[in-house]
C-alpha cells in the first residue's frame, strides 16, 4: 500500500483555504499522508500539518531527513499512521486517486482512531471540513461545556 498521495496544487489550494489561520504563508504543499496530513516544502525546512490534533510543526531541516524518517517503521507509524492504514487495506476499504481516509467522527470531536471510524472521502473536501472544525474548535474557551451530536 502506498502511505503518501500526490495531489495537484489545485487541490493543494482547494483543501487548504480553510487552514489560512494555522499560518501556511511560505510553504508549499508537497504531498499528503494516507490520512490527509499535509507534508509541506519551506526555506526554513520541511513542515508538517497534523491534521488530527489540528497542528503545524518544523520537524525537519531537510527533504533528505524526511525521505529518512518516512523509511522507519516508527516514522511511518507516526507521521503516516501505517498500522491503521495497512488494516483498512486488508479490509477492503482504499481510497480512490483523489480521495484519502477520513474519520467519519473527527478525533477532535471524540472519534476513535480505529477501522470503524474511517471512510473514504475527496482529498480537497475532507481537509477543507477538518480546517473549519479545527478552527472553530481551538476558539471554545477552556472548561466551556460542549454538547456534540454526531448521526
Amino acid at each position: 500500500m502506498e502511505l503518501i498521495k500526490w495531489f495537484t496544487p489545485e487541490q493543494f489550494n482547494d483543501a487548504l483555504s480553510s487552514w489560512a489561520w494555522i499560518g501556511l504563508d511560505g510553504k508549499t504543499p508537497l504531498f499528503t499522508s494516507v490520512f490527509g496530513d499535509v507534508f509541506f516544502g519551506a526555506q526554513d525546512g520541511v513542515w508538517w500539518l497534523d491534521t488530527i490534533e489540528g497542528e503545524l510543526t518544523r520537524e525537519w531541516d531537510s527533504l533528505d531527513q524526511l525521505e529518512a524518517e518516512l523509511n522507519t517503521a516508527a516514522g511511518q507509524e507516526k507521521y503516516l499512521i501505517a498500522e491503521l492504514a495497512h488494516a483498512l487495506e486488508e479490509s477492503g476499504l482504499v481510497p480512490g486517486a483523489d480521495e484519502i481516509y477520513d474519520f467519519a467522527h473527527p478525533l477532535v470531536l471524540g472519534g476513535e482512531l480505529e477501522v470503524e471510524n474511517v471512510e473514504v472521502t475527496e482529498m480537497s473536501m475532507s481537509l477543507d471540513i477538518l480546517g473549519q472544525i479545527h478552527d472553530q474548535v481551538r476558539r471554545i474557551p477552556p472548561g466551556a461545556r460542549v454538547d456534540i451530536q454526531v448521526s
